[in-house]
């Protein structure tokens, strides 16, 4: 209809309610197809049809609720029929008549109306201060969310202060909301990572930023911490790609956590080489003044004011930094102390040999290679049908900061000789060469070829970093045939027929032979089971990017590789003795290639599965489910979200302990070590906890479920059955 047959036809005077009468009838009746021709000829008929729709919306009370309603319908209806005839809208006094009158509706306006109306009013034209008051107007009357939105869809940010509009946001855990009022404007992301920074710096009083809110309705002061901002801080660097150096407070506060837990690892689980120990404290504390004080305090309470010294001297701490008694030992240190400490770690690592996994096969039969020429001799060896390859792959640990771990290490081992792909160089070499494309294509070769057996543990996080270093690679996952993941194995191998669990030691080696060490995990422990000794895991958190490797770096990866290989042999040769079927081979192979899993996970230890149950590798179900148990024999250490489960849990009579909401989430895996306790989870803390206890003794719960749904879940897992006697029992105990 063009503009004059719409002005010759239109009558005057069409009242809007009678047509919102009939529209309703129709409505009820459910007739969509009628109504919408009604709406049309409705519209046509109108006078004015902009001042009709608002007077509709106004009579009715109907559009307000979510979801699909007349109010939608109609509205837009009209936007579609607007573009048909575009002598309809409006300009001038009018409009701006029309535009205050919606802008009255939208605080109230569900989300799917907002879009329609702020078109077919044109409000993207309103006077820019008139909405800004509007907003603001909003803002004061306490309606923060509705204010933030309308911000959103009216493009008014650059115009307000970032920090006033995301406060009450953030109090109201409304985090998501804030970051996509940021979305658009990097200079308001950098304003609002700032803002965030300064208020985790541990001398910033919190409650300064809360006071005046406190009167806010749906508040949540648990939600509002440095622990959940400096979470966010995060999450939101990553996701805007802001170099982290705007944020010195989240960033020294965790390499401070980090040096912390280096000086657990190193002097309390007494599981990390002082090589290994001394590059990552090097990269974590680097010239950080703040930092290498940290570090002088810790050296003195671990090593002494000699130690201190020692330590301080080799990670170059400025000498007016350290304090007298460690100033004085420094100036008395000499070559001798060096030498006495090399010979006695050198005759220490000599006897702790006899005690671990070694590697069966000559030094010179490893093979480090940086360049394509040796790559190619590498892959005509592998590539081979009929091959059998473990596959293994180190990153360097990004101990919770920003960014996917990335592969610094691709080991392949054969029978007779390992290779150690240098996988940052090689394809930092491809991609000079103009031709990136080249590794990828051969290690998509590899794991898609049917003919070629790849052997690995916790295959699908190996995948997952893989992807996160070459996106080429990221449908590998996808792609893969002929693999056997012996995470898959190594479930199976943990419960006997009886529902025990096994001991962790190789048929021949009996309870005496187990010695004093920590208890192993992982595929150590599948090493332990299956060959009699576990792996050597001082080097599992070297700082795999640092070149050239050192020595002991080179035969841990080695070693992981290969040992692989022995494993699957000793069980392929003799699977019943370890309780597994005798068609291990076939079932292995064609079970796992036929489904390989899409869920992706970041750690070869155990990942969640949508459900929230642990998930490790290809599924295979253990060939029994775990004794059943008493709630008085399940002990278990809660993360700081999961407070309502652990309360339900205690309830019901388990042994329970819960972390205070200042408490980082490490502190499970410290309680879960020491006192034996399951770690219950959720979401990323349990990709960092889960390596760092045993196998299957670190849980992840689904959030989006309430307590009693949650505890399900846990006692069905652990086979835990509750008795009316257990219930309140524990409750009893504390309480008496």
């Amino acid at each position: 209809m063009n503009q004059d047959s719409y002005s010759s036809d239109q009558p005057t005077g069409q009242d809007p309610l009678l047509l919102l009468k009939t529209l309703q009838l129709l409505w009820t009746k459910h007739e969509l197809g009628k109504l919408k021709e009604e709406i049309r000829r409705g519209f046509a008929r109108l006078e004015d049809p902009l001042a009709g729709l608002l007077a509709m919306l106004e009579s009715s009370s109907d559009w307000k609720g979510k979801g699909h309603s007349l109010g939608y319908c109609i509205t837009t209806e009209l936007q579609l029929w607007i573009k048909e005839h575009p002598a309809v809208p409006q300009s001038g006094t009018k409009l701006k008549k029309l535009q205050a009158r919606v802008l009255g509706m939208l605080s109230q306006c569900p989300a799917n109306l907002l879009d329609p109306l702020i078109s077919i009013y044109q409000l993207h034209t309103a006077d820019r201060n008139y909405l800004l008051e509007h907003v603001s107007h909003l803002y004061l009357q306490g309606n923060y969310k509705e204010a933030a939105i309308l911000s959103i869809k009216l493009k008014l940010q650059p115009d307000q202060d970032v920090e006033k509009m995301c406060t009450p946001l953030l109090l109201q855990d409304k985090a998501n909301l804030v970051e996509d009022y940021v979305g658009d404007y990097p200079e308001l992301q950098r304003k609002l990572l700032q803002t965030l920074d300064m208020w985790c710096d541990p001398s910033f009083n919190i409650r300064d930023i809360t006071r005046p809110y406190q009167g806010l309705s749906r508040y949540k002061p648990e939600k509002f911490n440095r622990r959940v901002l400096s979470k966010l801080v995060f999450r939101l660097l990553e996701r805007f790609n802001v170099d982290p150096a705007l944020c010195p407070n989240v960033i020294n506060q965790r390499h401070l956590r980090t040096l912390n837990y280096l000086f657990y690892k190193r002097f309390v689980e007494k599981t990390m080489t002082e090589e290994n120990w001394a590059d990552h404290i090097q990269s974590t504390v680097g010239e950080n003044r703040w930092l290498q004080g940290h570090l002088v305090q810790s050296l003195l309470r671990h090593c002494g004011a000699r130690g201190a010294a020692r330590w301080a001297r080799r990670c170059r701490v400025p000498p007016e930094m350290l304090p007298r008694a460690v100033a004085e030992e420094l100036q008395k240190l000499h070559i001798q102390d060096r030498v006495e400490e090399v010979t006695k770690a050198d005759n220490y690592e000599d006897s702790k040999k006899k005690d671990y996994y070694q590697l069966p096969i000559a030094r010179e039969k490893i093979h480090f290679l940086q360049t394509w020429e040796e790559t190619l001799q590498c892959w005509e060896k592998v590539l081979q049908p009929g091959q059998v390859v473990g596959v293994d792959m180190e990153w360097k640990p990004s101990f919770g900061m920003v960014g996917k771990p990335r592969v610094a290490l691709l080991q392949l081992a054969l029978k007779d000789e390992v290779f150690l792909l240098d996988l940052p160089r090689l394809l930092e070499q491809a991609e000079a060469e103009g031709e990136k494309e080249k590794l990828p294509h051969f290690i998509q070769m590899l794991y898609s070829d049917a003919a070629i057996t790849k052997l690995g543990y916790g295959m699908s996080g190996d995948l997952s970093s893989l992807a996160a270093t070459c996106s080429a690679l990221k449908d590998t996952e996808k792609q893969m045939q002929g693999v056997v993941d012996l995470l898959a194995v190594d479930k199976q191998l943990q419960w006997r027929k009886d529902g025990r669990k096994v001991d962790g030691l190789s048929p021949e080696h009996s309870h005496e032979e187990r010695g004093v060490r920590q208890a192993e995990k992982g595929l150590s422990l599948l090493v332990q089971h299956v060959l009699g000794k576990p792996l050597d895991k001082t080097e599992q958190l070297s700082n795999w990017e640092k070149r050239p490797l050192r020595e002991e770096q080179i035969l841990y990866a080695a070693s992981d590789a290969y040992c692989l290989l022995e494993i699957y042999e000793r069980l392929c040769k003799d699977p019943e003795s370890f309780g597994l079927g005798s068609d291990l081979t076939e079932s292995l192979v064609e079970k796992q290639s036929k489904k390989p899993r899409a869920k992706k996970q970041l750690n070869k230890q155990e990942a969640p599965s949508p459900s929230g149950q642990e998930c490790q590798g290809p599924r295979m179900e253990p060939s029994c489910p775990p004794a059943p148990i008493s709630p008085r024999e399940f002990s278990v250490v809660c993360d700081n979200m999961l407070q309502g489960l652990g309360r339900y849990l205690r309830c019901l009579g388990v042994d329970v302990q819960l972390l205070d909401n200042e408490d980082d989430h490490r502190k499970a895996a410290e309680i879960a070590r020491q006192e034996g306790r399951v770690i219950l989870t959720s979401g990323l803390p349990y990709q960092t906890l889960r390596s760092q206890v045993g196998e299957g003794r670190c849980f992840s719960v689904n959030c989006s479920e309430k307590a009693k749904e949650q505890a399900l879940q846990v006692l069905k897992h652990f086979n835990v059955q509750v008795s009316l006697s257990d219930i309140f029992s524990r409750c009893q105990e504390l309480l008496g």
